[in-house]
């Protein structure tokens, strides 16, 4: 059954996926070597996998229809995302309980930074591909994720509004053309809260319960994170609370960094009734960076994603048609913060896209 086409993959496991466990190894590694070792993780994240990236290629190949529902049925896949729940509450709990011994000021902003990208770059992913499946279970275990970050609203908010607004005004995570991130970030971090208790309220109303009721995933998105900074504080001090909310913060300012390169000035337009189009795998920007792909469970592959969102990380498809960004998302996180610079590699391209592709016109298009 295998193919030696090299549009596609006939391997029904992908032992790849197994690389992001490699990060808090490398935390723990950095923070025991001392000093600026402590942002190992980060140097690696960004600095050697992009590098990595343009060593090992480009992956644009497919699952081979004849495996996919293997590949599909495999429990190699989802034994992955549930193992990171563990693993990130035993990072939490090891980064806390580490702060509050005797550390100099550059490792104790190392392991806070470090444990953020980890928590942000690897959690979050899994928090948002649990929160895509249906079982209860992955949905308890992607909440208790996104709580570990101070950011269970991101699920309300991300499958039943971003999914359905992407790409128009309405939706504060996407970022419109020519906005840089420093002015995005405070608009979508408002908008995103916002918009998730409007549609908490709205689904308790819906289900006949009150405002108080244990159902409101934002009294728990409240209550989660104040718990944990409690047990910080019990653990380690205010030393051990402040590396908690530290790494919350870098966790979820990395979350709308990535949001910022997903869906950076493309838009949907609206129909002769007055909706907007269907999304379509135009409204997305990927990459094909095999190393980065494996590293966050093939995020890379958003199009995809956007246009069939409970399709398992693993059968995601890579689409020529889709807007390309020029390097992975760790290089595109870098370029994202230094505005001059992204606007002068991704304004030509998005400018070319939305006139080409997307059909908008004029002097801002």
């Amino acid at each position: 059954m295998a193919t030696k086409d090299p549009l596609f993959h006939a391997r029904i496991i992908r032992p790849g996926f197994l690389l992001p466990f490699i990060l808090p190894l490398l935390l723990w590694l950095g923070v025991t070597w001392g000093g600026f070792w402590a942002f190992l993780p980060v140097v690696v994240v960004f600095g050697l996998i992009p590098l990595a990236d343009l060593l090992v290629g480009r992956d644009r190949a497919n699952v081979d229809e004849r495996v996919l529902q293997k590949v599909l049925d495999s429990r190699f896949y989802s034994l992955i995302l549930y193992l990171w729940v563990p693993v990130q509450f035993a990072v939490l709990v090891w980064a806390v309980w580490r702060a509050g011994q005797a550390m100099d000021g550059i490792a104790l902003a190392g392991l806070m930074v470090s444990t953020g990208v980890i928590t942000g770059g690897i959690g979050i992913t899994v928090a948002h591909e649990l929160g895509h499946r249906r079982g209860l279970f992955e949905k308890t275990l992607a909440r208790l994720l996104l709580i570990s970050v101070a950011y269970l609203h991101f699920l309300v908010e991300h499958n039943r509004g971003h999914h359905s607004r992407v790409a128009t005004p309405d939706d504060p995570a996407t970022a419109r053309f020519g906005e840089s991130f420093y002015r995005f970030l405070p608009r979508t971090l408002l908008g995103s809260w916002r918009s998730a208790w409007d549609l908490e309220v709205e689904r308790m109303q819906k289900e006949g319960c009150g405002f108080w009721s244990l159902r409101n995933q934002m009294i728990w998105a409240i209550a989660g994170p104040l718990f944990l900074l409690m047990a910080a504080y019990g653990l380690a001090g205010s030393v051990g609370a402040a590396t908690f909310a530290v790494q919350a913060v870098i966790a979820f300012t990395l979350l709308e960094v990535v949001n910022y390169i997903e869906h950076y000035g493309l838009e949907r337009r609206r129909t002769g009734t007055g909706r907007y189009e269907k999304v379509r795998i135009h409204h997305s920007w990927n990459a094909s960076e095999r190393l980065t792909n494996f590293i966050l469970f093939n995020l890379q592959r958003h199009s995809h994603h956007h246009a069939h969102s409970i399709t398992p990380y693993q059968a995601l498809q890579h689409f020529d048609e889709s807007p390309q960004l020029p390097t992975g998302y760790a290089g595109m996180v870098l370029l994202a913060l230094v505005p001059s610079l992204w606007r002068r590699v991704m304004d030509p391209r998005a400018k070319r896209y939305r006139q080409d592709v997307l059909g908008i016109e004029g002097q801002d298009a």
